[in-house]
């Protein structure tokens, strides 16, 4: 893997009030005529303004917002909570919910609120086109959707180039063999991304063996699970353990990052994307619907729309070092692509068919004591 130093500045985070990049103008003047139809079309004080529910708490995001605004003239209200808390008021409100547009960040917490009948399944040619099959949910008999993957993060191998090989670590069954005892660090087993993992194995490598594959990380944990994905990485880099799985987003963070004590974590660790010779490394989405009772549908399927358009999506790349999910778009954040060469692959099976393996692979971890 290319060294990932030195790699300039995170970017400063953005505010409603800083304006789009031109590009992003470019695409969002596109966008004019037919949001300004939309307005003109009838309802325009209904489409005035958009209700958005949303679990992504990112500051970069605020550009987009204020983009989207000032070019279709739409205003945005936002509801900012996490995945469960969202889920809960969207349940408790009910048919009374004001909500337009939902933003998650996790294909379980998306497929479950499909389940559940939180979403409006829509049907747009532009979504579909920019969106892969496999980073949205199955499209019901009469074609439409209840939600799309608007962004991607990998979850990869963090390890200590000092202490361990990278062909000891390239693929995820290879962080139970028992060579690791003692060397492996992790957040809780319960929590989305790892479940999503854990619901992904199910799918490759079959049950049965996803539940001893379990089981052997278990015994070869360091510690107790805790913290975060960050937590992990520097627990590498301190000699806490010596292997851990982190998120793409996290790790970017300080790769970019110009903290003394973060390049000295970047100097510590190494990174491999799993699996690159058999199925690809697993991916998780952060991703958009439309809320079940939405009085603005138009709008709201627009805004998902321009989310996916392909400024759009090179915003989420280099404004919060997320993978974009439309296919074959090209970005310009360092961090990113030193981690992975340029590329990776990654892995095809659908992130809805994943998400409904979290209740099984809950039970799996109850039995062989992954807390």
């Amino acid at each position: 893997m290319p060294s990932p130093l030195p790699l300039p500045l995170a970017a400063r985070s953005q505010r409603a009030t800083t304006p789009p990049s031109s590009s992003l103008r470019g695409w969002l003047r596109r966008l004019a005529l037919p949001a300004a139809a939309l307005l003109i079309a009838g309802a325009a004080q209904a489409q005035g303004v958009l209700s958005i529910y949303s679990a992504r708490h990112y500051p970069t995001d605020e550009a987009l917002y204020a983009g989207f605004t000032q070019a279709t003239g739409i205003r945005l209200q936002r509801v900012d909570a996490d995945d469960a808390g969202i889920l809960a008021r969207l349940r408790t409100e009910g048919q009374a919910s004001p909500a337009d547009v939902v933003l998650l960040v996790d294909a379980a917490r998306l497929w479950r609120a499909e389940a559940d009948g939180l979403f409006l399944p829509v049907k747009s040619p532009a979504l579909e086109q920019a969106i892969p099959a496999q980073l949205r949910a199955k499209a019901s008999a009469d074609g439409r959707t209840a939600w799309f993957g608007l962004s991607t993060r990998a979850r990869v191998v963090v390890y200590d180039k000092a202490a361990v090989q990278r062909v000891d670590v390239d693929t995820y069954e290879k962080l139970a063999d028992p060579k690791h005892k003692g060397r492996l660090c992790v957040r809780s087993g319960s929590h989305p991304y790892n479940l999503s993992l854990f619901g992904a194995m199910v799918e490759h490598i079959g049950p049965e063996r996803t539940e001893a594959w379990l089981k052997g990380l278990v015994a070869n944990l360091a510690r107790a699970p805790k913290g975060g994905d960050t937590d992990q990485i520097r627990a590498v880099a301190s000699g806490e353990c010596s292997i851990a799985l982190s998120n793409t987003y996290y790790l970017a963070r300080i790769l970019r990052s110009s903290r003394p004590e973060d390049r000295a974590v970047a100097e510590r660790i190494a990174i491999v994307f799993p699996n690159q010779s058999s199925w690809g490394t697993h991916v998780n989405v952060a991703g958009g619907a439309v809320a079940r009772y939405s009085k603005n549908v138009p709008a709201a399927v627009k805004f998902l729309e321009y989310l996916a358009s392909p400024e759009a999506q090179r915003h989420f790349a280099n404004g919060n070092n997320e993978w974009p999910a439309a296919q074959g778009l090209s970005f310009d954040n360092p961090a990113l692509k030193a981690m992975s060469g340029g590329s990776f692959k990654s892995e095809l099976v659908p992130v809805s068919e994943v998400a409904m393996n979290q209740a099984r692979v809950q039970q799996m971890l109850d039995r062989v004591g992954f807390k």
